[in-house]
Order: C-alpha cells, then sequence, then structure tokens
C-alpha cells in the first residue's frame, strides 16, 4: 500500500447540478480569463471534483496530533491578554471575584464537555465541520451555516490583531520609551493614532508567516506559547503580590455588590456570556480533532479548557488587585502594568512579558479565529481556497477591511451584535450534536457526504428538519438581544430568556431537532454501520499496515 501519496486519490464530490455527472465539464475560458483561472485553481481540485486536499478527510501521514498537543492548543487559547482580562466584566456587573472564579470556571467546564463532544466526529471520520454540517443541514443549507461561522472567524481576527498590536506597542515602548512621544499625524476622526498603526503594521506583517506552517504543524507555537506564558502570568502576579501584598483596599475584600434576584440573573448572565465566547470553538471543533493519531486523544480538551481557564482567572484577578493598591485603579489589562515598569530592568521585564503575550495573542488568533474561517472558505471556494489561502485571505479582511480601532472605538452597538453571535451559534452546534449522536447515532457515511446526489441530499439540499430546529432555537431570543444593540423597549421576561440565551438556544435545538427527525425522519441517510476512510475496526491510525486508504476505500458515485 502506497500511503506516502494517499491525498492524490480523491473521491469525486459531485454537484447534483452535472446530474451525476462525474466527467461534466464547465464551460471552456479562453485567453486572459482561462490563464488566470487556471493559475489561480488549485491543483487538488482540478479533477472534476468540487473538492480540495484540505476539504478532504485528513491522510494518515497528517495526523499528528497526540493528546499533549490538544492540552497545548487549548492552554494556549486561555493563557493570553484576553485571558487576564476575563474576569473584569464579571465583577463589574456586581459578582465577587470568588463568584466570578465559580461563575467562570463552570462556564468552561461546559465549554470543554461540549467541544469535546462536537470533535469526537471530526476524529472519526476526520472531515471538517463543513463537511459534518453535510449530514444534518444538507448540502447547500450547510452553506448557510458555514458562512455565519466563517463570519464571526473574521471578525474576531481584526479585535484580536487589535490586542496583538498593543503586544507590540507595549515591546516598543519598552526597548524605546521615547515612542510615548512620537506626534500623531492622523486625523482624529480615524480612532487611531500614529503610534498604534506602526505597532498594528507591525504586528500584522510578522504574523503572516505564522499563516503559512500547515495546521499540522502550527502545534508547535502553541508548545512555546504554552511554556513562555505561564512563566510571564505567574511572574506578574507574584511580583504584584511582592509589591502590593493583598492590602485592604484590594478586590480580595470586596463582596457582591448586588443580591438577592439580581445577583442570580448577574450570575447567570455573566455564565452565559463566558460560554457564549467559545460557541465559535463549539462549532468548527471538528476542524482540529481531525488531525487526531487516535480519538481518544482529544478527550484531554474537556480537562484543559476549565483547568486553564480558571487559573489565568485567578491570576487576572490577582494581578488586577495589587494594581489597585499600586496604581489607585484597577487594571485588569496585563499590558497596562508593565507598561508602568520604566527602570532599566522593569523595562527589560517588560519587553520580555510582551513578547510572551504576542506568541499567545498570535496562537489565540491562528487557533480561534483564522484557521476556522480558513476552512470556511476553503468549503465555499474549494476550487480556489485552500486553508493557507484562506487564512492569508482572512487576516487580510479581518485586520484591514473591517478596520477594529473603529469598532472598539466607536460601534458599541456593533460589538454587541457580534458578543450576541452566540444566540445563532449555539443552535447551530445544537443541530450538529443531535444529529451525530441521536439521530444518526454516530454513523455517518464519509464517502455520501462528498457526494452532493448522495442521500444527505435531502430536498435539493435543504434538511427542512434541521432549518425548523434552528429557527425554534434562535427565534424567541430576538426580543431579548435586540435592546442589546438598538434603544428598542426590553421586555423583562424576554431579557431573562436571553441571559440564559446559550442553554436554550442550545438545549432547544438538540430536543426539536430529535423530535421532529422521530416523527418525519429521513430514512435514506440512516445506516446500519459508520462508513469511515479507516479500517472500521482500528481506532490507532498510526497502524499503517491495517489502515486503508482514502483512494483505496473509494467507491464510483
Amino acid at each position: 500500500m502506497d500511503l506516502k501519496h494517499n491525498h492524490e486519490v480523491h473521491v469525486v464530490a459531485v454537484d447534483s447540478r452535472s446530474n451525476g455527472d462525474i466527467a461534466a465539464k464547465e464551460p471552456e475560458l479562453v485567453g486572459f480569463w482561462a490563464k488566470l483561472d487556471k493559475w489561480i485553481q488549485l491543483d487538488s481540485a482540478t479533477e472534476g471534483r468540487y473538492s480540495n486536499h484540505d476539504l478532504d478527510p485528513v491522510p494518515v501521514e497528517e495526523r499528528t496530533w497526540h493528546a499533549r498537543h490538544y492540552a497545548l492548543f487549548w492552554i494556549s487559547d486561555h493563557l493570553s491578554v484576553s485571558g487576564f482580562r476575563t474576569a473584569a466584566s464579571v465583577v463589574a456587573i456586581g459578582l465577587s471575584w470568588k463568584l466570578a472564579l465559580v461563575c467562570i470556571a463552570l462556564a468552561n467546564i461546559i465549554q470543554g464537555l461540549v467541544i469535546t463532544a462536537n470533535g469526537i466526529c471530526g476524529t472519526k471520520y476526520h472531515i471538517p465541520f463543513s463537511i459534518m454540517s453535510r449530514a444534518s443541514y444538507g448540502y447547500y443549507l450547510s452553506y448557510v451555516m458555514i458562512l455565519m461561522r466563517m463570519i464571526v472567524g473574521i471578525f474576531w481576527y481584526g479585535v484580536q490583531a487589535y490586542t496583538g498590536a498593543e503586544c507590540v506597542q507595549s515591546m516598543i515602548y519598552a526597548i524605546w520609551p521615547s515612542f510615548h512621544n512620537v506626534k500623531n499625524q492622523l486625523p482624529l476622526s480615524a480612532n487611531i493614532t500614529t503610534q498604534f498603526m506602526i505597532s498594528y503594521i507591525i504586528y500584522f506583517i510578522t504574523c503572516l508567516p505564522f499563516h503559512y506552517v500547515g495546521v499540522h504543524r502550527v502545534k508547535w507555537l502553541f508548545l512555546l506559547k504554552s511554556i513562555t506564558t505561564p512563566i510571564v502570568a505567574f511572574a506578574i502576579m507574584g511580583w504584584t503580590i511582592k509589591q502590593a501584598g493583598l492590602g485592604q483596599t484590594s478586590l480580595f475584600t470586596q463582596g457582591n455588590t448586588v443580591s438577592g434576584s439580581r445577583l442570580a440573573w448577574a450570575f447567570m448572565s455573566a455564565l452565559n456570556s463566558n460560554i457564549g465566547g467559545g460557541t465559535t470553538l463549539m462549532v468548527n471543533a471538528p476542524d482540529y480533532s481531525r488531525y487526531a493519531r487516535k480519538r481518544s486523544d482529544t478527550y484531554i480538551t474537556a480537562l484543559a479548557i476549565p483547568l486553564t481557564a480558571t487559573v489565568m482567572t485567578f491570576i487576572g484577578v490577582v494581578a488586577a488587585s495589587g494594581s489597585k493598591v499600586l496604581y489607585g485603579k484597577i487594571l485588569w489589562d496585563p499590558l497596562l502594568i508593565i507598561n508602568h515598569w520604566t527602570s532599566a530592568g522593569g523595562r527589560a521585564a517588560a519587553f520580555f512579558c510582551a513578547l510572551s503575550f504576542y506568541f499567545s495573542q498570535l496562537g489565540l488568533n491562528i487557533a480561534a479565529n483564522s484557521l476556522a474561517s480558513a476552512n470556511d472558505m476553503n468549503c465555499l471556494f474549494p476550487k480556489y481556497i485552500n486553508i493557507r489561502r484562506g487564512q492569508f485571505i482572512s487576516a487580510v479582511l479581518g485586520a484591514w477591511a473591517l478596520t477594529p480601532w473603529n469598532i472598539l472605538t466607536s460601534a458599541p452597538a456593533f460589538l454587541n451584535f457580534m458578543a450576541g453571535y452566540s444566540v445563532w451559534l449555539g443552535p447551530i452546534c445544537g443541530v450538529l450534536i443531535s444529529d451525530y449522536y441521536f439521530v444518526h447515532k454516530r454513523k455517518y457515511d464519509v464517502y455520501q457526504l462528498y457526494d452532493f446526489a448522495g442521500i444527505y441530499k435531502y430536498n435539493y439540499g435543504f434538511n427542512w428538519r434541521a432549518f425548523a430546529a434552528f429557527t425554534i432555537a434562535w427565534v424567541p431570543l430576538l426580543p431579548g438581544f435586540i435592546p442589546t444593540v438598538s434603544s428598542g423597549t426590553a421586555i423583562p421576561g424576554m431579557v431573562h430568556l436571553y441571559e440564559v440565551g446559550f442553554f436554550y438556544g442550545f438545549g432547544a435545538a438538540v430536543l426539536s431537532y430529535f423530535v421532529i427527525c422521530k416523527l418525519w425522519p429521513a430514512k435514506e441517510t440512516y445506516l446500519e454501520h459508520a462508513v469511515t476512510i479507516d479500517d472500521e475496526e482500528g481506532d490507532i491510525v498510526g497502524d499503517l499496515e491495517n489502515t486503508a486508504s482514502y483512494g483505496e476505500k473509494s467507491r464510483s458515485l
């Protein structure tokens, strides 16, 4: 068996518009446009099929992620500037630091369980979210869900790039304190200064090479930041305790500032908000789990996410508490803390701290945003966009087309809208979970998922059952969501429903989809046995002798 070239033999993904004719040809272009079209086409997508190497199931030689890599992946996601800031909004709405820790830990336990559960499909079939979604939504309705997920990834890429530029700015401050005095040449309406624009450009240019690295190799970036960032985080906490202690003016002496039902709803709102921040990763968990060497490697996710998030939040609370003593105000941002280190030794320490946070932010943006949106683009335009190209496109659109400095400084309504995007992502994930575990009982045919005229076609590529469940799950949340982005009148009961929106949206999608499929089953999609690209009995894909290649198990469609 020649596994070296597994990826060169593919199942043909046939669009139903070709009437099942694998050899159907598109109208030929002539002249300049023909040459341009041929030049930008992917080599792996020029075989009359609607797929490419990055969209195909991951071949054996590229399944290189072990349990330790997934642990590092999720550790790196939380060990960041954003992780430091997590408790800020929770304490701001009235919770004590202790209750804030409980809230954040519980939110991340739920996140970890859902991400692990949804990622199992990726470990079994080695397919991304965009392909998995076809089984539940149908080929063409799945594109709508993919597009919604892609928009979120591009948006948050820009926001996280802004934070990455703050890391660069702190590094420059540490090397050249005179950078504080750089004269602003940009108008006030630009919502960004010359000083910060320089930092932003430097961040953007230096992060581009990391987008070129293959997703099965980018794990080493997570290893680097998982070593350096904890050292820096604990160093900042230790320095803060040494300099400020845990005095009477710290956050540690502050209890809940609200009580009764207000406290209960504040807790639920904070819990829902922190869970909602992870819905993007819940939806596209298969994008990462598909690279696992064996199925159990991803289980560490359920432990790594809540553990690292809680530890990082605690460090942030200690640092913020000390900043109140040292500077007279609470600084939830570690970059603002290290910017106060102005002695020679202090600036050296500040530089290395900022450098560590730079790598941390870079890894976070790749893991949570650029790879996710690139996978989505890969599915929407498989003939021209692979994961590498998609990452560069996401970077340009997120960092420059969206101009995050304008959004962060002058568009609070839009920020609230994006923060509330879990209204849709929670139900999307709920349908995926319900379909995989309860409706199809973990039995998919991986080859049919690439056949537009196959069993997952439903009615014209549209599974009305999934659409109905998705609608049931998000529409009731709108009355509570709209007042957060407009001046509309809020109905208290609807606001409270929105404050537990993830639990309703995700739960309603799981339950309603299961019930609808029980009453009106799509029997043609139900299988007696799962069909994967691997040996049905094998689990560890590293056993090359017992693992059949994608091409060898290909069937005529």
